[in-house]
């Protein structure tokens, strides 16, 4: 990215978010004029503290009433949607409300700006936050934009019909992109998913507060990258003079078990077999053998992951340990 950007207003779902939090950061820091949607009233006050500027509008992707007076007040230029739950595994205890929040809320968005365009003449960019899981279980590795997509989980089906409207949209001639997104980690990420349950669980064992770790498969293989690289991916993506879709991945493929050594190596732990055992009800139902990403056509707008998957580790390894310095250990906090 250069130095100087156009300015323009950004509007954001998912501000809460991974990705939300860094895209909103990034773009305040750039003096840009950001409006973030939350579903939640109750978050307003907080992130507000944390991102000083953000302008807030309370809607939510499943009322369509609610996010066209937010397009109306913010009046994008931009709008990234970043919204919905990116657990996969939560897809399938709720896959109505997966394909309504993450497959039909898009729709909803689309259409919303699509009508502002029209009205108001004025270019609305758009990027949907798609994701690898739209390949389901690929045959071949690494995926491209060219790879059939093939999802199997509600989560990744409901990704796989949003990425379609997107492609709908922007043959109807609103500027419409997908960022297929690889996986990609942070000190912001819930200790829901894999990365940060290790990273935090290893911390905890390093500072005597957790004895075990159980986990699921751990030989799949996944592309990992860091979220602040992906969030200058998606801004470069709208930079672009014409619309496209863009794998945003590394390229580079470790399974948990390495990703499990990496941490373990940060706290000095050589044995961390014996901290750690495979729980066969932590498996997926559905789980891709090897989702890897082949990102030349978004290296070509100039994006370069920064973060190494070493570095990556590190990172989140430290900040939990930094977060359980400052978190006073409890009586018997140790666990079986």
């Amino acid at each position: 990215m250069t130095d100087q950007h156009p300015r323009y207003r950004a509007l954001l779902t998912g501000v809460t978010g991974q990705d939300g939090w860094y895209l909103a950061r990034r773009l305040l820091a750039e003096g840009q004029e950001v409006h973030g949607i939350v579903r939640d009233e109750s978050v307003v006050d907080s992130i507000s503290a944390e991102l000083p500027g953000l302008q807030i509008h309370v809607a939510d992707l499943r009322d369509n009433d609610s996010l066209l007076r937010a397009l109306d007040a913010a009046a994008p230029d931009r709008l990234f949607n970043l919204a919905g739950s990116t657990s996969v595994a939560r897809s399938w205890e709720a896959p109505v409300e997966t394909a309504d929040t993450i497959g039909i809320g898009a729709v909803r968005l689309l259409a919303a700006a699509w009508e502002q365009q029209e009205r108001t003449g004025r270019e609305i960019r758009f990027l949907q936050a798609s994701s690898a899981e739209v390949f389901g279980d690929p045959a071949t590795a690494p995926q491209s934009e060219r790879t059939p997509r093939n999802p199997i989980t509600p989560y990744g089906a409901a990704k796989d019909f949003a990425h379609t409207m997107v492609q709908v949209y922007r043959h109807r001639g609103l500027y419409a992109t997908a960022a297929i997104l690889y996986n990609h980690e942070s000190p912001r990420r819930p200790t829901t998913f894999v990365a940060r349950k290790i990273t935090a669980a290893v911390a905890a064992i390093a500072r005597g507060r957790l004895d075990h770790l159980s986990l699921g498969n751990m030989d799949a293989l996944r592309d990992w990258g860091y979220a602040p690289d992906y969030v200058d991916a998606m801004m470069r993506i709208l930079d672009a003079p014409e619309p496209h879709d863009y794998i945003v991945a590394t390229g580079n493929a470790h399974s948990v078990r390495d990703f499990l050594r990496e941490a373990f190596a940060v706290v000095g732990i050589d044995d961390w077999e014996s901290y750690v055992s495979v729980d066969p009800n932590l498996y997926r139902p559905a789980d891709p053998r090897a989702l890897v990403g082949d990102a030349a056509r978004l290296r070509e707008l100039g994006w370069e992951p920064t973060v190494s998957f070493s570095e990556l580790v590190r990172t989140m390894v430290q900040a939990d340990l930094d977060e359980l310095e400052a978190t006073p250990a409890l009586d018997g906090e140790v666990h079986a």
